[in-house]
């Protein structure tokens, strides 16, 4: 059974990135590499919040973002899901502002995804909140899916090879 992970609004966003500093080259070429060559081996989704983020206001190849998800399936954001919004935001898990970030975590821990893939690493795959993250989660009766970034995805890929799984 492939792990199911859901693709967040900078997933797409750096795969299109046009700024040239080095550390965005550098991420955009890991999102290039890790979506062309290896998210077949996962089970992807998304949702409406994602596609709803890449269509705000006016941005270079912004088309070309939501197309990137046009064949993934999208998770229903449900009165469950916005229960959970709401636990995180009571106990200060997400931020109030952007609401967005809080949605994908819920998104993704409600529909059981193993992964959750990101380059937000303030408020998602921060280090620092996993912690609080799966306290929450399991609070809720709930796994807390891996906040991850491409390059750490294809880490894992590397490793698994490595070890024959």
């Amino acid at each position: 059974m492939l792990k199911r992970v859901y693709i967040e609004t900078t997933i797409p966003s750096y795969y299109y990135n046009q700024r040239s500093e080095p550390e965005m080259v550098a991420m955009m070429h890991w999102t290039r590499d890790w979506w062309d060559h290896h998210r077949l081996a996962y089970d992807l989704v998304t949702s409406a919040v994602t596609l709803q983020e890449l269509s705000r206001g006016d941005h270079p190849l912004q088309a070309e973002k939501i197309a990137l998800l046009r064949n993934v399936p999208l998770l229903p954001v449900t009165d469950e899901v916005e229960g959970i919004v709401a636990v995180y935001l009571a106990r200060k898990v997400m931020p109030s502002k952007p609401i967005t970030d809080a949605l994908h975590l819920a998104l993704a821990s409600c529909h059981a995804c193993d992964i959750l893939l990101t380059w937000n690493c303030l408020h998602l795959a921060n280090a620092n909140k996993i912690v609080h993250i799966h306290h929450v989660n399991a609070l809720l009766g709930l796994k807390a899916p891996v906040l991850a970034t491409p390059n750490q995805l294809m880490e894992e890929d590397h490793e698994s090879d490595e070890r024959g799984n």
